[in-house]
């Protein structure tokens, strides 16, 4: 094929500049340019990583030989050797997005994007290869054999617009060994060095040791005192690996840590779970909780005991290690290994530094810095690495003052607590008393059945026996948890109890005709939703426990909602009120917290406005108590002056006063409770849905109609209403009626062709079916 050389022509592809592909690798120290096979068997490259950039290179120009300056055919490659045999067959594919694929319907050729589409390939592969092409000399015409621009791709159909983006996580499959992160090609593409003399693009690669959160030069590692002198000068020579040297406890200590305490082991039951699993079940506090994990982000990563596996403080909410509740606060605690951010230079500096200019309280960052040297060694956020304490000492992120601190363990050390023996202990003294798991030799917390029993309420924990006050639990049942005859978990499966605890998840989202899931705030900027009934529908949620992401499956404060961007910055301050029916107000007169009802009897919010929040709180599970942190029958209520008969009244016998909520479909002013039964279920993730119904071709229904609808009255047999009299009205506006359907039903009826009864056998039998 022709050499690399003469390709120098720079051209416009539609949207980016035509470049070549990754051709070789560029050794930093030896400046030496290696193939990028020969990179994988000396270990420098992952194996899939080479396998991605040689299918690239295969998919847009051929294999490159960046030592001869050659461009080869897969086959002339695997001959000489450029790449070995057990990536002939792969490359081959690879190299069909130049060639083009054959049709085994039309036995016509076609291209990448096609090939995709009639599923001849993977379709995360297809991305893969378009994307290359993209980034480098442009899309192919398999007939023209030539490089089109996307323009041109599209009206070809060889192409659709929109179909790639940066954030796709199929492209990422790039990793980067210097800066240890994995990369889609383009991104990997503006890594790249290009060689002044042949135009070659070439990925650079140091001799890297793996950080914390990056690669770790052997000049590093030996200007921190990790490796001495004769180490350094055997790396560079060539006469040891980074391997070996990993190998060295002194060196993974540096590097890896010892390990924080990973999860807990549950002796009753030889169990292991997550730190997070153990509070949901009530094993663990949540104060103890939330330290533990907090000192797991700041020594380097969020562990998964079970599975035994680690990860960042993002990865780990996204593989449900904890809950979004905790998000923020270990993204916190994360900074003391990524490093805090100076707000006057706005250099990045360390834990201790941020402890010294007071961006963090004293005692949790004395807590972190503990955690830090107990596992290893105070960590240099901008190296990736831990530290032998003199070069802590020599670099600004440790003094002779805070060791002091820290080696005399008083109580402003002690940040820890012992759920077995409730002592507080240093991170150090706590880790002692952890044991090892044999099958992943992680580090266990014990758990002693004398362990107090708490549930998870809405915002705190809940003991035993507050339920037991609240009429929720007997005392048998309370007898059985201390004497360990019942568990938290078995306790909870009973839905009577449950719905206490956790209540019914209120209406979380919207489901557009097209089966799309919005949230409500999205609907609401995308107009499918008006702002005051977006509004009503958010404080609802609010108001009964959570902001709910229905497309994420997550839950929210209010606050939390507005970082993770599901609610804008707009409606923070009305939610947060509305959050106050959960957290509870303030009696401006003795500062005692108080409830929902409670402030609207000391006029501290609108009738109206409460009474929509309180009918939303009983219909998703009762009233909430906002000092317990949970839900609590009518009669407990009663007592508590959290309700009384005559709002019980009100409530019971819904008129214009009670409905305040709005049913964007028919028009209708509702109650939660009427809102919710037309709402849908999302089978995905159990959601609550409010289905949004389409505004075309809509047939106009008279009043007449409706009426004739709503005081015609069916027994069902089967479903959502199976034993429930329920009117023709609702069966036709449920989720077993689809929006197409509804409408044929309306447009016979009106027209005279259909009867009401007909229209019922034949809902009854969509029902049933």
């Amino acid at each position: 094929m022709d050499s690399i050389t003469q390709d120098t022509e720079m051209k416009q592809n539609g949207y980016t500049e035509v470049h070549k592909p990754v051709g070789g690798i560029f050794l930093e120290k030896t400046k030496e340019k290696i193939t990028i096979y020969q990179a994988m068997k000396k270990r420098l490259l992952k194996p899939g990583t080479a396998l991605a950039l040689l299918e690239a290179q295969a998919a847009t120009v051929g294999i490159v030989d960046p030592i001869n300056n050659r461009i080869l055919s897969v086959a002339d490659a695997v001959k000489e050797e450029i790449v070995g045999p057990e990536m002939k067959e792969k490359l081959l594919t690879a190299e069909k997005a130049i060639s083009g694929y054959v049709d085994p319907y039309t036995n016509q050729m076609i291209s990448v994007f096609q090939a995709m589409l009639k599923d001849l390939v993977p379709k995360d592969y297809g991305l893969r290869l378009l994307e290359a092409q993209i980034a480098t000399k442009g899309l192919f015409d398999p007939v023209e054999k030539t490089n089109i621009s996307v323009e041109t791709a599209i009206k070809k159909g060889y192409y659709e617009k929109g179909l790639l983006s940066d954030q796709m996580s199929e492209l990422k499959v790039f990793y980067n060994p210097s800066s240890q992160e994995n990369l889609n090609y383009q991104k990997l593409l503006e890594k790249c060095i290009t060689e002044p003399d042949t135009g070659l693009v070439l990925l650079p690669v140091c001799i890297a040791f793996k950080g914390l959160r990056r690669g770790i030069s052997s000049t590093e590692l030996f200007e921190s005192k990790i490796i001495d002198k004769e180490t350094f000068d055997d790396l560079q020579k060539g006469k040891t690996t980074t391997q070996d040297v990993m190998l060295m406890e002194t060196v993974k200590e540096y590097l890896e840590g010892k390990g924080s305490i990973a999860g807990i082991a549950v002796l009753s039951s030889n169990q292991r779970m997550s730190i997070y699993d153990a509070m949901k079940q009530g094993i663990l506090m949540p104060g103890t909780a939330l330290v533990l994990l907090e000192a797991q982000a700041a020594t380097g990563f969020m562990i998964d005991p079970v599975e035994n596996k680690k990860f960042t403080v993002d990865e780990a909410i996204k593989n449900k290690l904890f809950g979004p509740q905790y998000h923020a606060k270990l993204r916190s605690a994360e900074r003391a290994v990524t490093g805090y951010k100076d707000p006057y230079t706005d250099d990045t500096i360390s834990l201790f530094q941020a402890l010294s200019k007071d961006l963090i309280v004293k005692e949790h960052g004395i807590r972190l810095l503990e955690a830090q040297i107990a596992t290893g060694g105070v960590i240099d956020p901008v190296n990736s690495h831990r530290l032998p304490i003199e070069v802590a000492f020599k670099r600004g992120y440790f003094d002779e003052e805070m060791n002091g601190i820290l080696e005399n363990s008083g109580d402003d050390t002690k940040g820890f607590f012992d759920p077995n023996t409730e002592e507080n202990l240093t991170y150090l003294q706590l880790i002692e008393r952890c044991v090892i798991d044999p099958v992943t030799g992680l580090c266990l917390l014990p758990l002693l059945d004398t362990t107090k029993v708490v549930f998870e309420g809405i915002r705190e924990t809940v003991t035993a026996k507050q339920l037991v006050e609240a009429d929720i639990i007997s005392e048998e049942v309370l007898e059985d948890l201390e004497q360990g005859k019942k568990s938290v978990k078995e306790v909870i499966e009973d839905e009577n109890i449950k719905v206490y605890l956790q209540g019914t998840d209120s209406i979380a989202g919207i489901l557009l005709p097209d089966s799309q899931i919005m949230t409500i705030y999205q609907a609401r900027q995308k107009g499918k939703l008006r702002p005051g009934t977006a509004l009503i529908l958010l404080e609802a949620q609010a108001a009964t426990g959570f902001i709910i992401d229905p497309i994420g499956n997550r839950k929210f404060s209010v606050d939390d909602a507005v970082k993770a961007k599901i609610v804008g910055a707009d409606i923070c301050q009305k939610l947060r009120s509305a959050e106050k029916a959960v957290t509870g107000y303030k009696d401006p007169y003795d500062g005692k917290i108080i409830s929902l009802f409670q402030a609207m009897q000391t006029d501290l919010i609108l009738k109206d406005h409460g009474i929509r929040l309180l009918e939303a709180q009983i219909a998703t599970g009762g009233i909430i108590d906002p000092v317990n942190s949970h839900r609590i029958p009518v009669h407990v209520a009663y007592k508590r002056g959290y309700f009384n008969e005559e709002m019980n009244q009100i409530l019971s016998d819904p008129s214009d006063d009670t409905k305040g909520f709005f049913d964007p479909n028919t028009q209708e002013n509702l109650t939660y409770l009427q809102l919710m039964a037309r709402c849908v279920t999302d089978p995905s993730t159990g959601l609550c849905l409010l289905p949004l119904k389409s505004k075309n071709n809509k047939i106009n229904i008279n009043d007449n109609t409706k009426e004739s609808f709503r005081t015609t009255t069916v027994a069902v047999k089967y479903g959502r209403f199976r034993e429930k009299h329920t009117t023709l009205w609702d069966l036709i506006n449920s989720e077993y009626i689809s929006e197409d359907k509804r409408q044929e039903f309306f447009k016979l009826f009106k027209s005279r062709k259909i009867t009401i009864e007909e229209i019922i056998v034949t809902i009854m039998e969509i029902i049933e079916t």
